[in-house]
């Protein structure tokens, strides 16, 4: 089935939830572009950012933003009180927590919302082409299996209560292999063990997709909105 294609998924969280006054935090929020976009938008929101990747989080550090704040922090272990956030986002980083603490972390999360507070859970869907391509070198079907499984749980367990869920397309564009190789093989957080031979493998499942603007594809994405049951 055809689903919707969505540029910028700031769009679909403003229908879901209100985002003018919140406070939010984000946990493993990488580049934070999101969050930067969403305080552009909404000068009187606050997020702040925990991330466990520490030459992300300096880079993120040395560009600050007004009321965007940055924790060193995972997100099975939030540094915050509770009840001092009023929503929380997880985007692409659920199934990066590791398997063993996917519940603590949906609990540190639940800790830290205030009553009624909402959590925005997005993941990548193991399918698509591009699917295909990283999974030469990083197989991810395991942990998203995962992250939905302890979304699953949490819901199950009464923590959670989902109100809301989406299926969406975001399109993921590389000018050329060499950006492809740096962003998705070579990240800060991670160490693939990629040597010589698997770049020039994924090099050439990747070459056919090349264009003279770029490689353009399309990522499949599973979004779902959960509510603090109290």
């Amino acid at each position: 089935m055809t689903t919707p294609p969505i540029t910028h998924e700031l769009d679909l969280l403003e229908h879901l939830v209100p985002l003018a006054q919140a406070r939010i935090i984000e946990a493993g929020c990488g580049a934070a572009q999101l969050a930067r976009d969403l305080l552009d938008r909404h000068p009187h929101a606050e997020v702040t950012g925990i991330e466990v990747d520490e030459r992300q989080l300096a880079k993120n550090r040395a560009n600050p933003a007004p009321r965007l704040h940055f924790e060193a922090a995972g997100a099975q272990a939030i540094p915050f009180a509770d009840a001092s956030f009023d929503g929380a986002l997880m985007l692409k980083s659920l199934h990066h927590v590791p398997m063993t603490l996917m519940d603590r972390a949906l609990d540190e999360i639940a800790r830290v919302l205030r009553p009624a507070g909402w959590l925005y859970v997005s993941e990548p869907v193991y399918a698509g082409e591009l699917n295909e391509l990283i999974r030469l070198f990083n197989d991810e079907g395991e942990v998203r299996a995962a992250a939905q499984a302890a979304l699953d749980r949490a819901i199950a367990g009464g923590a959670w209560t989902e109100v809301a869920e989406r299926r969406f397309e975001m399109p993921v564009s590389f000018a050329g292999f060499e950006e492809f190789e740096q962003r998705m093989m070579r990240p800060t957080f991670a160490d693939h063990g990629i040597d010589a031979a698997m770049v020039e493998r994924v090099r050439a499942r990747y070459q056919p997709h090349q264009r003279a603007g770029g490689a353009r594809f399309t990522r499949p994405m599973h979004a779902r909105l959960l509510r603090k049951a109290r």
